[in-house]
């Protein structure tokens, strides 16, 4: 009995930090890049582009990430239209990669 005790409360704690780190995704976003890009991903015509199911955020999170801690300026732009650059937005890469995760269930 003691040990299935021990075994719901693994599984409820593990249930539970993996809720956190979800809603930890989704937090970031909201306070980082929601402001450029829109609440869903969507994008701000003439400030940002879409990101919801793009091939970009399909693809691997890497680069992803890279463009979220570094950001993107110059000849690294990949939208020259638009008049702002993608700035660094001073987030670990740990963060960076909870965003990832988040913008991959967009």
């Amino acid at each position: 009995m003691r040990n299935a005790i021990v075994a719901i409360g693994t599984v409820m704690l593990f249930a539970l930090s993996s809720s956190a780190m979800a809603a930890s995704g989704a937090t970031l976003f909201k306070q980082k890049c929601s402001v450029c890009h829109g609440a869903q991903g969507q994008g701000t015509p003439g400030m940002a582009p879409k990101l919801a199911g793009t091939d970009f955020i399909k693809g691997p999170a890497e680069p992803i990430q890279e463009t979220i801690v570094n950001g993107r300026a110059g000849a690294d732009k990949r939208y020259k239209k638009l008049p702002l650059a993608m700035p660094k937005l001073g987030v670990k890469a740990k963060d960076a990669a909870e965003i990832v995760k988040y913008l991959k269930t967009l």
